[in-house]
């Protein structure tokens, strides 16, 4: 046939069926001995044995193609694994392989139990995974957010975006979350997006969990403003109580990316479909709150719940709020029931900061910087009758290399 035999040596190629059969007919007639049979058709003689023996037994239906599967696979999962996981991802259908296998193991133990990969395979054959779509980080420079290193050092607030419910009516929810624990402390309806409505809120829960020493947000109302140095009723509220008002950069909701995270798990968890009224939806965000608290496992957390890290805040809410302090440098006002301050006549220089102590201090000449507790709100120009101007100056309080200059005569 034109190929050269070499010893035992496995077959080359898969030969087809006329010339298997072909070489039964040789041996069944004896045309030659088996092993000159086997190297005319360019096979080993085990081969060619194999073919006989097939043949003998089977008959022609021997001769044919097997597959080289094996009957069996020690690694391969037990299907009861694949029923537990699908099972699993239907009651919780945003949760992945890591966090559904830590519940399997949790309910039925560790032996035997397939890795999250291989859990992943068989959610994915069920078509119960969808590819996600990877969106280009962007380059945030992060050196002026604070980094949590324990529970109610900094609190991520904002609104996650509003909807409406069944009924029609606009839904507004206001979050807070400790970014350290990831702890949901709340997710509360408000009627509007206004320091009257958002105050009571805040209020209950520092009497609940106690204050944090940092809140950031991002700079929309009400917890900013377009006014001088930014802060809003809200966060000079904050800044009373002690607590310090960390704002994002605007349009750049990834540097709270954790807070923004449990949004949208928040989002796909209880708004689709959303409830059919107000009331429904906040107890609906209320079951969803204690879950995620107390049942969803996170990666980030070592696969723990944020309950096991979260703790009530050491700093107590007693509603009192604490006098801003200066230096001797600085000449002390407290700004009036009209957002003025008496400086040789009456300057002007927010409602926000009404009823508050403000620090003076020159830092050029002609140029009274206007300072809240270590926040530069603004600048007052001597000789002039205006209000607050945005501060040219970006020293604080309590900067170290900041010149001291004298302070102007009022």
């Amino acid at each position: 046939m034109g190929n050269t035999y070499w010893g035992d040596m496995p077959w080359k190629k898969v030969l087809p069926m006329e010339e298997k059969m072909a070489f039964i007919i040789k041996v069944k007639e004896r045309v030659g001995s088996f092993a000159t049979i086997c190297r005319q058709h360019g096979v080993s003689r085990r081969t060619g044995y194999k073919w006989w023996r097939r043949y003998q037994k089977s008959g022609l239906a021997g001769l044919e193609e097997r597959s080289h599967r094996p009957h069996g696979c020690p690694h391969q999962s037990a299907p009861i694994w694949r029923d537990r996981i699908v099972a699993l991802r239907l009651r919780h259908p945003s949760w992945g392989p890591k966090k559904l296998r830590i519940k399997l193991v949790e309910r039925y133990g560790g032996k035997g139990m397939p890795v999250a990969s291989t859990l992943g395979g068989m959610l994915k054959a069920k078509g119960l995974v969808r590819p996600r779509r990877r969106r280009a980080r962007a380059a945030v420079e992060r050196g002026i957010l604070t980094r949590p290193g324990a529970a109610n050092e900094v609190w991520a607030v904002d609104f996650k975006g509003w909807f409406r419910t069944g009924d029609g009516l606009r839904c507004d929810p206001l979050t807070m979350s400790d970014l350290f624990s990831r702890y949901v402390l709340c997710c509360q309806i408000v009627a509007r997006q206004s320091y009257g409505e958002v105050r009571p809120v805040f209020e209950r829960m520092f009497e609940q969990y106690g204050m944090p020493e940092v809140i950031r947000v991002d700079n929309g109302s009400p917890f900013a403003s377009s006014g001088p140095g930014g802060l809003s009723r809200l966060s000079v509220w904050w800044v009373s109580l002690g607590i310090k008002p960390e704002f994002i950069e605007p349009g750049h909701p990834e540097q709270n990316g954790v807070h923004e995270r449990m949004h949208r798990t928040l989002k796909a968890e209880t708004t689709r479909p959303a409830a059919q009224n107000g009331r429904a939806q906040q107890k609906r965000f209320e079951r969803w709150r204690r879950q995620f608290n107390e049942k969803r496992p996170h990666e980030a957390l070592g696969q723990r719940v944020p309950a096991d890290l979260y703790q009530p805040s050491e700093r107590l809410y007693g509603g009192r709020k604490i006098e801003q302090k200066y230096t001797e440098e600085y000449v002390v006002r407290r700004v009036r029931s009209n957002g003025e301050i008496r400086l040789g006549g009456m300057r002007y220089v927010g409602q926000t900061l009404i009823g508050q102590l403000v620090g003076l201090r020159q830092i050029q000449t002609g140029r009274l910087g206007v300072w809240f507790g270590s926040r530069l709100m603004g600048e007052l120009h001597e000789g002039e009758t205006g209000g607050l101007r945005p501060a040219a100056s970006t020293e604080t309080a309590s900067s170290k290399k900041a010149k001291v200059l004298p302070i102007i005569t009022v």
